[in-house]
């Protein structure tokens, strides 16, 4: 049996739903690999499994940090690492499920990150507020077109940190084409040709389960201040809702839009990984993923 199980993809796609029954077959615990969902409070926009849907298996990582506190996947990397290390002390097989590409192979590749320096990042904030992503994203290019060209222009969060490191050490990092595992580690892959109405669904859902709600409430512990969260798919257009900026049918379709957006960067980024066994939608999950665990 491998060392770990990571069950990976875009969202919408059924990831919690077998991470929590490869758990269950393997007598293992799930950890969390959701940037979003170690966010304490932000429950329904992330698709966070409830107490009673997790059916008796721990989940590790979720509920761990303030909306207040910027989210990095250099410190997830201590967390998730801490995490798997006890499991397999207890010889219990870690199920990491999610869909942040960065955070899976922070935890389970040998990647190491720069330092950081508070007061440039947060003077690189302060001109993200003022000038907006695009004018960093051309500070940057200026500076290491290498790096730039290799994020969004509009990707504001990813855009300051690399300014960040190329200002702190003179050049980002290359592209992360190399894999170099810190884990032994089986990849399941999940992905489906229906995913635009998935997450439209999924979108409809969380409204009438009370995003907007879930936000207000989060308004009064700081999630504006949050540099990560009040970004988070959902969170930052309701928050434009409650300004008055857009109307709930424009936040909605604005969330649908996103979404999607996103969705096309995870398929990119995870299908350019060769460890991923792809599993079919179309047949029994469990069955494949099991076989793949067996077969490693």
């Amino acid at each position: 049996m491998p060392s770990v199980v990571a069950v990976v993809g875009p969202t919408a796609t059924g990831k919690s739903e077998l991470g929590l029954a490869l758990a269950r077959a393997l007598g293992g615990e799930v950890v969390n690999a959701d940037s979003m969902q170690l966010y304490r409070g932000m429950d329904i926009g992330t698709a966070k499994l409830t107490e009673p849907q997790r059916q008796g298996v721990p989940h590790h990582l979720l509920d761990v940090w303030d909306v207040t506190q910027t989210a990095t996947a250099a410190a997830y990397q201590e967390l998730a690492r801490a995490a798997i290390d006890g499991l397999l002390d207890r010889g219990v097989t870690p199920v990491l499920v999610g869909g942040s590409g960065l955070y899976l192979r922070a935890a389970l590749d040998e990647l190491t990150f720069p330092g950081t320096d508070p007061e440039l990042r947060a003077s690189l904030e302060a001109e993200l507020e003022q000038d907006g992503a695009l004018a960093l994203h051309a500070r940057l290019a200026a500076l290491d077109q290498a790096a730039a060209g290799r994020m969004q222009p509009s990707n504001g969060r990813r855009v300051v940190r690399a300014l960040e490191v190329v200002l702190l050490t003179g050049a980002m990092p290359g592209a992360m084409t190399s894999y170099d595992a810190h884990y032994d580690v089986t990849y399941l892959g999940l992905d489906r040709e229906d995913l635009t109405d998935r997450t439209d669904a999924r979108v409809d859902r969380m409204w009438a389960a009370g995003l907007v709600d879930e936000v207000r409430g989060l308004e009064q512990q700081g999630l504006r201040d949050g540099v990560t969260a009040r970004r988070a798919l959902g969170y930052g257009q309701v928050l434009a809702m409650l300004d008055g900026t857009c109307s709930e049918s424009q936040a909605v379709e604005a969330t649908k839009v996103a979404t999607r957006r996103f969705v096309r960067r995870q398929r990119a980024w995870f299908r350019r990984d060769p460890r991923i066994r792809w599993l079919d939608p179309a047949e029994d999950l469990l069955g494949q993923g099991m076989a793949a665990v067996a077969s490693k």
